[in-house]
């Protein structure tokens, strides 16, 4: 029983993934959107406990406050400190929110220090209703 479910979810998922063109058509950019990168010691209380139930694997989720939408994207465990994240675009589409990051490892001048990490970035937005997130 188990495997059907799990052939029927690859089947699903295959669909979705693979990109019908009626999907296709919602990925033209509407406008880029403005957002803020959260320090360290700004987070919202709930969002940090949220994190740290997550942090051992990279994960991707949404929360809203109020007006306030945080997107955080984790890379899950890292074996050494010294990483940090960019955002390389943030905008919306049709029926999407797109975010796109990138993992950068320590820079080769730094001093590596051999202490697992778990780095992830926070990033508030204004709150957009009715439209999927998108992480990559």
């Amino acid at each position: 029983m188990l495997r059907i479910f799990i052939l029927l979810g690859v089947i699903v998922s295959q669909f979705f993934l693979g990109g019908c063109s009626a999907f296709e058509e919602n990925y033209e950019k509407l406008r880029d959107l403005d957002f803020t990168v959260v320090e360290a010691g700004n987070e919202p209380e709930t969002l940090v406990e949220i994190i740290d139930e997550k942090k051992e694997e990279p994960f991707q989720l949404s929360y809203t406050i109020g007006e306030d939408m945080y997107l955080v994207i984790g890379y899950g465990m890292q074996e050494t400190c010294g990483y940090s994240i960019q955002v390389n675009e943030c905008y919306e589409t049709e029926g999407t929110v797109y975010v796109d990051t990138t993992l950068l490892g320590p820079e080769t001048e730094e001093e590596i220090v051999k202490k697992p990490s778990y780095p992830y970035i926070i990033i508030k937005i204004e709150v957009i209703a009715d439209k999927l997130i998108e992480f990559h």
